[in-house]
């Protein structure tokens, strides 16, 4: 998982709910072209094109517009933005007129699976500047909670909640790791620390690579001393 930042919600969204009157309040399900839009796309840029919870690469066509806290549980953040964010297609859905694939029981994960589930002691927030400290990683792209303590039973359970470690997942991350390590065989130490650094930056056109943080994680654990 990687810290997200949030930054100002698009005007078109702010001018939107501003138009509310005696006879009209704005909600979720009347958000439309052109404010839904624009609040998605605004969400993928603050993210870098990586999903929220398991970090693999999404665009419009491919994830949707995610409530962190449940608007069914919490319909007063509904249209709130700081509680938006942009969610790879864990289950099927209707993007831009596209019905995605529809995914089996076992391969659902992020949004899809986590469906109204919340827990304010036990969900680890992508809000949280160090939720990257939460979960560590193997070479084989297996996601594990950190062994401290005080972090260890939320990070469980967010990994169960979201099947972050489900096959499709840990497979996808074991092929973008796997990747990577021929072509450190000979690098110094500090060549991997700038490769390093490369990996937790956004490229020319404002991205993230996907599972950036798997990979920043695994060089920084087994490839750097101390």
């Amino acid at each position: 998982m990687k810290y997200i930042r949030k930054g100002q919600e698009p005007e078109r969204f702010t001018a939107w709910k501003a138009m509310r009157n005696e006879d009209w309040q704005p909600n979720w399900d009347a958000l439309r072209s052109p404010e839904k839009p624009a609040v998605h796309q605004a969400l993928l840029q603050e993210q870098g094109s990586i999903c929220c919870y398991c970090g693999i690469r999404i665009s419009k066509r491919t994830s949707h517009i995610e409530h962190f806290k449940p608007r069914k549980i919490y319909p007063n953040l509904e249209l709130n933005y700081s509680n938006l964010l942009a969610s790879c297609p864990g289950e099927g859905d209707i993007s831009e007129g596209i019905r995605l694939k529809k995914l089996p029981l076992s391969q659902k994960h992020c949004g899809y699976k986590k469906e109204d589930w919340y827990d304010d002691n036990l969900m680890v927030s992508p809000l949280l500047e160090n939720c990257a400290d939460f979960f560590r990683y193997t070479e084989e792209g297996e996601i594990l909670p950190t062994d401290e303590p005080r972090m260890e039973k939320a990070a469980k359970e967010t990994i169960e909640r979201l099947g972050l470690n489900n096959s499709k997942l840990q497979a996808t991350r074991k092929k973008q790791i796997q990747t990577l390590l021929p072509l450190i065989d000979n690098a110094t130490e500090a060549e991997i620390k700038k490769l390093i650094q490369g990996y937790e930056q956004r490229d020319s056109e404002g991205n993230y690579t996907p599972f950036c943080f798997a990979i920043a994680y695994t060089l920084k654990k087994y490839y750097i001393s101390g």
